[in-house]
């Protein structure tokens, strides 16, 4: 399990790279969106993000 605090990046080459911003470099499993979406609730569960109005 990564921090998504310390996530500088996330790219595809074509394997999802999370780039950190220790320099450290790890490749997932996940996509890119994948990650990206499971970035998004961490900040909405700390509430740094607001959530979606429905």
């Amino acid at each position: 399990m990564l921090n998504a605090i310390y996530i500088e990046t996330v790219e595809s080459t074509p394997d999802t790279m999370i780039l950190l911003t220790n320099g450290k470099r790890y490749v997932v499993t996940e996509s890119a969106e994948e990650v990206k979406q499971l970035i998004t609730n961490f900040y909405r569960d700390i509430n740094v993000l607001a959530k979606n109005k429905q």
